[in-house]
């Protein structure tokens, strides 16, 4: 009823071959929850237009903590997926936990009061993080852009607080999920790399995220080039990805060349004002992105490659298009579309609220959920 592939009983019926009655008794249960509710009848046939029914999206809100290297992001979206209220920060995720959390807690209160909604109607919460994500234990392992913060419980210290599901994502992931949900939601393959001050991908394979066995899938930007070992990552070691093409790379080289350059975001402030040496280095990058994501592209064979992130713009795009389809096979770009993020800053905001209403409407978690509300001896599951 959610995605809107049944309207009706009937409908129900055929898609899940399970009878009229324990169909009626699973919808009045649902309703009764707050999950479902009438959306008007059929237009009549001749016979007994039959009752609609749809998603109740007055159900409750989600919140979403969007995390960078350089800003943070507190959002309420509502479940029809529209935004509410957002309320944004120049936070250094450097400086730890304790300080970027208290300002998620106070800012996640604030957005959400400014709504009218009060902490009992959150569904969930989203937390998007600039680091590979253990998902199950809602922390960060070894971050490279993320010192003091490995291994910190950022789901459990959020869950104290409001007694709510919290879900900790890698943000590039959550960024992917966004793009398919909205842009290409029958896309059975879509790759999403993030170049801003590091360099992320997220995987969707059959609209879920694919994290790998401990979150660390997607982390592109540490894979070694040869002819770059050289180059000092962050990370620690030499060679990465990340150390010649994210923007803090090109940042800093752009300073070693004569031109202060402090961020990333400065970076593309110089690229889109027509400087040239920006504009090569962001070509260039491009390009060392292109050939790492060739390899990609020819095992993932996904139908849509997404370039998001600060330096998502034309001169970088174009660089990661002409080196990739020199590089890969041409039976794995044949059909493969290539653009750049359509959701831009919203895709964190807008990937983390289809994380958490995936999780929390899954089957299992509406059960649990009805059983705690439902009086005993009420059957909440078919």
């Amino acid at each position: 009823m959610r995605t809107g592939r049944a309207r009706t009983r009937g409908e129900l019926q055929n898609y899940t071959g399970l009878s009229r009655s324990t169909i009626t008794q699973r919808i009045d249960v649902l309703r009764a929850g707050g999950y479902l509710r009438a959306g008007g009848v059929e237009e009549s046939t001749g016979g007994r237009p039959a009752e609609l029914l749809e998603f109740d999206t007055a159900h409750g809100v989600v919140l979403v903590a969007d995390l960078g290297a350089n800003h943070a992001r507190a959002a309420v979206v509502d479940l029809s997926g529209r935004v509410l209220t957002e309320e944004h920060e120049p936070i250094k995720i450097g400086t730890g936990p304790e300080a970027v959390l208290s300002w998620v807690d106070a800012a996640l209160r604030r957005v959400l009061a400014a709504t009218g909604w009060d902490a009992g109607q959150v569904r969930g919460i989203a937390v998007g993080v600039p680091g590979p994500v253990e998902f199950d234990a809602g922390m960060v392992t070894q971050p490279p852009l993320m010192p003091g913060w490995d291994g910190y419980p950022i789901a459990e210290r959020l869950r104290r607080g409001w007694q709510r599901p919290v879900y900790v994502d890698n943000d590039a992931n959550l960024m992917a999920l966004g793009e398919q949900a909205v842009h290409y939601p029958d896309c059975p393959a879509l790759v999403l790399v993030k170049v801003a001050t590091g360099i992320s991908a997220g995987v969707v394979i059959d609209g879920r995220v694919y994290r790998g066995i401990d979150g660390g899938a997607g982390d592109i930007g540490h894979i070694r080039l040869y002819e770059h070992r050289e180059a000092r990552c962050e990370c620690g070691l030499y060679g990465c990805l990340a150390a010649v093409a994210s923007g803090l790379a090109l940042a800093q080289r752009l300073t070693a060349s004569g031109t202060r350059t402090s961020s990333g975001a400065e970076l593309v402030e110089r690229i889109r004002s027509g400087h040239a040496e920006a504009v090569h280095l962001a070509r260039t990058a491009g390009k060392l992105v292109g050939e790492v994501l060739s390899t990609v592209v020819c095992m993932v064979n996904p139908a849509v490659l997404v370039i998001a992130g600060d330096l998502a713009d034309i001169h970088f795009v174009t660089g990661v298009r002409e080196v990739l389809y020199q590089c890969a096979l041409p039976r794995s770009t044949r059909h493969l579309e290539v653009s750049a993020s359509r959701l831009g800053a919203q895709s964190v905001v807008v990937g983390g609220y289809a994380m958490v209403v995936d999780q929390v409407y899954a089957p299992d978690a509406v059960d649990a959920e009805l059983a705690r509300l439902m009086p005993a001896g009420v059957p909440v599951s078919c």
